[in-house]
């Protein structure tokens, strides 16, 4: 192991990220776990693989740029207008509420006050990573909770941006302590902004325009710009996190952000890598039990404070108590950001190494444990319920919708998923005469169906409270388009638990639920449903009866679906 060369070590560390990392997705864990473990194991501390400090500092240090370049790619001013005002005030409050009781918990527990300062910052930031995956792998990134969630991802990407900034004017000369300096890295920073408004205004849009015809090249410049940038931040004093986070917004405006944003982001999960190595290798072990009660303090504070003060929050500006609880679990963990934020404050000399040593064990707790919450988070929802009433102003004036005007009025239907599939369902059946009613958590699909001259109603599928007040019991036909696919990540099928509460409702017709296998078909018979829809079986039937020149036979009412799954 000790006459290994730069490249064997690394090549071994990969293979080592790989394994854990298959482990960890086995254990429903997010590869920053993963990430961080495989640096312990091959720190100093266990295995003591890592002797190529200067190659990993470089890909950490690049790994490091490239995040803070697509945070700031993201960062277009008409998003950040569109955020609406839950997204703002949820955000800034919990921020601030964070901040302010963590400051607090770091002077109890014995923490320096500049130390209390930066621990309590780091912990205000949550994984955009991990929310948006976990978020889109249970189909709820277009509900309205997740949306909110989403605005305030965005916010706090915003503080995150206000900190980092703020860090390197405090550690304007450092070490050196050069007072001296202050006014030349001001200047610098000036500089740097005039240059990216007139790179945006000028430069930006044709450059890209002419690069993004040979997309190899637009990648490529997007690395250089995020390497010169962070290289020029870390020249005049600002910092490679500053410099990288300003190449991205010299890019934020233009129509290629989405497309860049997405073939650099395998390349910032491989650098990444890098950093967490890094990370795990200068932690000693045998001095984290040191801070095993200050990581258990600051972990619970994370877990159960941050997503009660979103709840309130929520609670307050009236959505209900579902919404605010779902909402509020995608904030019980720190980010990336957090361990980058804490690293740079060790750098500059402001917190002692052991600081890094904190936040690394609270992140550790807290995205380990916030993956299980959020993956389980209606079940959990339903253990809570009970206890949330206070959370919930009366009406919740932000999610009545329309169900009152509905209540008076029969359906033959209640169409669940407003999608395409559903809204071709919707729009034949209102032209045969059937009446019809589409219900979706997506805000937007409901306006869309609205605006096409259907009922509809918004709101969550698999909330008892909210199906209570649909009117199933004089509905024939409850169907399901929902897209949901069972899936290692959750045993918990939506259709299923969409099967059981309109039943648990009163609902007395027959069900029908949207599948795209025959496996997916039989668990949904086996689970109460009374016909499967296979839109995909469907049209090639549809097809085959075109193409072979059979005369179109006029399709049945929806009523008289076959149990055979054929519309």
């Amino acid at each position: 192991m000790l006459t290994m060369t730069p490249f064997a070590e690394i090549a071994l560390l990969l293979v080592m990220a790989a394994v854990i990392g298959l482990v960890g997705t086995l254990l429903r864990q997010p590869l920053i776990v993963s990430f961080i473990a495989v640096g312990l194991i091959a720190g100093p501390s266990a295995l003591d693989l890592v002797h190529s400090d200067e190659q990993i500092e470089l890909l950490s240090e690049l790994g490091i740029a490239v995040l803070l370049f697509l945070v700031g790619i993201k960062l277009d001013v008409k998003l950040v207008r569109s955020l609406g005002a839950v997204s703002v005030l949820t955000g800034l409050g919990q921020v601030a509420f964070t901040a302010f009781f963590g400051y607090l918990i770091g002077l109890a527990l014995g923490l320096g006050s500049v130390t209390s300062l930066y621990v309590a910052i780091a912990l205000t930031f949550s994984s955009t990573i991990i929310i948006v995956k976990l978020m889109s792998d249970k189909r709820e990134i277009d509900s309205l909770h997740g949306q909110i969630a989403l605005g305030f991802l965005i916010v706090q990407d915003l503080v995150v941006v206000l900190a980092m900034i703020a860090l390197s004017a405090i550690g304007i000369g450092g070490a050196d302590g050069g007072g001296g300096s202050v006014g030349t890295v001001l200047a610098s920073g000036v500089a740097l902004v005039v240059v990216v408004m007139v790179f945006v205004r000028y430069i930006a849009d044709p450059l890209t325009e002419r690069l993004a015809k040979a997309p190899e090249l637009l990648v490529i410049f997007a690395i250089a710009l995020a390497a010169l940038f962070a290289a020029v931040g870390d020249a005049v004093g600002l910092g490679k996190e500053v410099g990288g986070l300003m190449a991205g917004v010299a890019l934020a405006s233009t129509p290629y952000r989405e497309t860049i944003a997405a073939r650099l982001a395998p390349l910032r999960d491989f650098l990444l890598l890098f950093f967490f190595i890094a990370l795990g290798a200068t932690l000693d072990l045998s001095l984290l039990g040191s801070h095993v009660t200050g990581a258990v303090v600051f972990s619970l504070f994370v877990l159960i404070g941050n997503p009660l003060i979103v709840l309130a929050i929520m609670g307050a500006m009236g959505y209900r108590k579902r919404t605010g609880f779902l909402a509020g679990l995608t904030v019980a963990q720190i980010s990336e950001f957090s361990l980058i934020f804490v690293a740079m404050g060790v750098s500059l000399g402001h917190v002692p190494d052991d600081a890094l040593g904190l936040v690394t064990m609270v992140g550790l707790v807290t995205i380990a444990m916030s993956t299980y919450m959020i993956t389980y988070s209606h079940k959990l929802y339903a253990v809570f319920e009970p206890f949330l009433g206070v959370f919930e102003r009366k009406g919740t004036p932000r999610e009545t919708g329309d169900s009152g005007a509905h209540k008076a009025k029969k359906f033959a239907v209640i169409l669940f998923g407003l999608g395409r599939f559903g809204t071709a369902i919707g729009l034949r059946l209102k032209a045969r005469g059937v009446a019809v009613l589409g219900v979706d958590f997506n805000p937007q699909a409901v306006k869309r169906w609205r605006d096409l001259g259907l009922d509809a109603d918004f709101g969550d599928a698999t909330d008892p409270e909210f199906l209570a007040d649909l009117p199933l019991r004089g509905a024939d036909w409850a169907v399901s388009t929902v897209p949901v696919h069972l899936t290692g990540l959750s045993h918990e099928d939506i259709r299923r638990t969409l099967i059981q509460l309109t039943r648990a409702a009163g609902f007395s017709g027959r069900i029908a639920m949207a599948s795209h296998g025959p496996t997916e078909s039989q668990v949904l018979l086996d689970a109460g449903a009374d016909t499967v829809l296979e839109p995909f079986q469907d049209a090639a039937d549809r097809a085959v009866e075109l193409l072979s020149g059979a005369e179109a036979a006029e399709r049945p009412n929806i009523p008289e679906i076959s149990t055979e799954g054929r519309v």
